[in-house]
């Protein structure tokens, strides 16, 4: 599969269907990974652009987008992206949204009631949105995929959540999107707190990797010889694989974070595992190696077509 909006290959038993919400310049490259010196971007500038970086501005380019996994005779949908109508007055890209997600999701072979399991990495508002989809007519919040677990967090569902002043009240929008993304999945039932590690089935296993967020989570996916970690936003942006002690703008506890991007990482090259971030633009995905102290780019994920 190949469209404008999905694209798939197959690792082992698994199928992986990506699915863009949106991809395009998303911020000051400075600003999204503030610790990353403009030589590195520039140094690198033949291969991050224009599908990571957009030079004329000196923008990071990312995407937006959720990873559909068939494995073991179910459907797995990795984050739901932003979502429609939500009020993000503190995120201008993200504010009051309206796109075709769902329908993009049907068109890759995926109906909302097709959908097994949903695993949030974290419960930021960009990994949480498609959870639930609002009623016609009364604006309620309901779950998006009427009969699926979703897999979250607990440290994250405590933090964000109203036991803990939903994080600590720093936020506003951590509220807004606790409230109309998570708190209706709660209410329905069909939410399961989990922590250290998770198996999702024979082929995927959820592991804590903290430090962006206290429940941040990977996703990994061993099938016959194959592998791959699903990373969420343990990596922004290539430059971080350069640079890997280097912290995105989101991430709360950095210095954890980092830890935990280093043994991922580590884990990945040894393993040949691909990577799969959350945010990367172009092939989405890439195979790592160790290079010096950080890591160097063996190749990008190839696609197949129909």
């Amino acid at each position: 599969m190949n469209t404008e909006n999905a694209q798939s290959l197959v690792l082992g038993d698994v199928e992986i269907i990506r699915v863009v919400e949106w991809q395009g310049p998303f911020g000051p490259a400075a600003g999204i990974v503030p610790e990353v010196g403009a030589e590195v971007w520039k140094d690198n500038e033949e291969w991050l652009a224009p599908d990571h970086w957009a030079p004329e501005s000196d923008s990071a380019v990312m995407a937006l987008q959720s990873w559909v996994l068939r494995s073991g005779g179910r459907t797995v949908l990795v984050d739901t992206g932003v979502g429609d109508g939500r009020e993000r007055p503190h995120s201008p890209q993200f504010h009051r949204r309206r796109d075709d997600f769902l329908g993009s999701l049907e068109r890759a072979g995926v109906r909302p009631e097709d959908v097994d399991v949903v695993v949030n990495t974290h419960l930021h508002a960009d990994h949480v949105g498609w959870n639930t989809r609002a009623v016609e007519g009364d604006g309620e919040w309901v779950p998006a995929f009427p009969n699926a677990e979703y897999l979250v967090p607990a440290a994250d569902d405590f933090y964000y959540g109203p036991a803990n002043g939903y994080g600590n009240g720093l936020q506003e929008e951590d509220r807004l999107v606790y409230e109309d993304s998570v708190a209706p999945v709660h209410r329905a039932g069909q939410v399961r707190l989990w922590d250290g590690e998770h198996r999702v089935d024979g082929n995927l296993t959820l592991e804590s990797a903290p430090g962006h967020t206290p429940g941040s989570a990977v996703l990994r996916l061993a099938s016959g010889g194959d592998r791959a970690v699903f990373v969420g936003d343990l990596v922004h942006s290539p430059v971080q694989l350069l640079e890997p002690s280097c912290g995105s703008c989101f991430c709360l506890d950095a210095g954890r974070a980092a830890v935990s991007r280093r043994r991922i990482l580590e884990r990945a090259a040894d393993e040949r595992e691909l990577v799969v971030p959350a945010h990367f633009g172009g092939a989405g995905a890439v195979e790592v190696r160790r290079e010096g102290e950080g890591f160097g780019l063996v190749r990008w994920a190839a696609y197949g077509t129909e």
